[in-house]
């Protein structure tokens, strides 16, 4: 038998950070994201020798353990780990034995959402695999659990929930983790010209997401009230992208993506630099009406809207800068498990 799953990464379009605690508990966060044809993928082949074993394709690394109930963490397999004891403990209350194999179309740092959507794919192959009985929002909200709490990563609750649901979404986000996810109904023809005017460019560097975010939560904890109002202003920003994308009116998305992103670069340290500056005025000399770094900040992928046909031109005055545009489709499926 083998388990499989897959889980789509996501492009945060407007209200990104509005979800990261204490601002989502203070105030209420939304955000509008959207699903694209890049993956984690998670197999599992159940063992009976009393092993565990944790293999990533993309890492190129393979480690085996002695089955046991708890897994103590370190500095290799953090999220499996994590995931692992959480299931133990919750569901099968005695150690299994298998083979856990991972990989993932982008790699961590990207501001993709890399992590937790890797968190939903495996956590996904064990729910089919021992048929656990949890519905799309208890899945998501176990990811956010296991991250957040279990593992003290920093960060949101947009990507697990995300990863999960898949599609275009608004979210909403309240106090004591409530989040409620409210699928977009968008027009095919609308979908199609926002993908093909949207560039998703990858500078090739990475950066340490949780810095920024606990730079990020530490200002609102202090009141700072220039990283207070940049934040309402992100979260107005989602309203005016979930209205442009479902009235049609897509020459507002440059525009709308610009003032997030200006804005954004208020809420913590470490943001943008001196290189990503560069990139994102030079897509704009070379007609991007607006752009905005994916997730966090601080590196990773960028994208911008291009409109009229200048999508060809933005991408060849970017190569200069060693990174690379990235194909892609939005998608309307999450999480899919199966079984062989």
């Amino acid at each position: 038998m083998i388990i499989r799953s897959k889980a789509p990464l996501r492009l945060g379009l407007a209200g990104g950070g509005t979800d990261v605690a204490p601002y989502s508990d203070l105030y209420g966060g939304a955000i509008l994201n959207a699903t694209i044809s890049m993956y984690a993928y998670a197999t599992i082949q159940p063992g009976n020798d009393g092993k565990i074993i944790f293999h990533s394709i993309d890492k190129n690394t393979r480690l085996e353990y002695e089955s046991t109930t708890y897994m103590e963490i370190d500095d290799e397999f953090i999220l499996a780990k994590g995931i692992y004891n959480r299931i133990v403990k919750d569901f099968t209350k005695k150690p299994l034995a298998f083979e856990l194999t991972t990989f993932v179309d982008a790699p961590p740092g990207s501001g993709l959402g890399t992590s937790s959507t890797l968190v939903v794919a495996i956590l996904g192959a064990f729910v089919e695999w021992l048929q656990i009985p949890l519905g799309e929002y208890d899945l998501a909200h176990l990811a956010y659990e296991i991250e957040r709490i279990d593992l003290n990563m920093a960060g949101g609750k947009q990507d697990q929930y995300a990863a999960t649901f898949g599609g275009v979404n608004f979210m909403e986000f309240f106090k004591e983790d409530k989040v409620i996810v409210n699928p977009l109904r968008i027009k095919p023809i609308y979908l199609n010209e926002l993908a093909f005017n949207l560039v998703l460019y990858n500078t090739e560097t990475s950066r340490l997401s949780s810095k920024i975010i606990e730079n990020q939560t530490q200002n609102i904890i202090n009141k700072n009230m220039v990283t207070l109002e940049a934040t309402h202003k992100l979260k107005q920003q989602a309203v005016m992208m979930k209205e442009a994308i479902l009235k049609g009116e897509l020459n507002k998305i440059g525009e709308i993506l610009d003032y997030g992103w200006q804005n954004k670069k208020l809420m913590a340290t470490g943001i943008t630099n001196p290189l990503i500056d560069e990139i994102y005025q030079t897509a704009i000399d070379n007609g991007a009406s607006g752009g905005k770094i994916s997730g966090a900040g601080g590196g990773g992928f960028i994208f911008f809207y291009c409109p009229d046909n200048t999508r060809s031109k933005v991408i060849k005055a970017l190569k200069k800068f060693g990174g690379e545009a990235k194909r892609y489709e939005f998608t309307t499926q999450g999480l899919t498990t199966w079984t062989i």
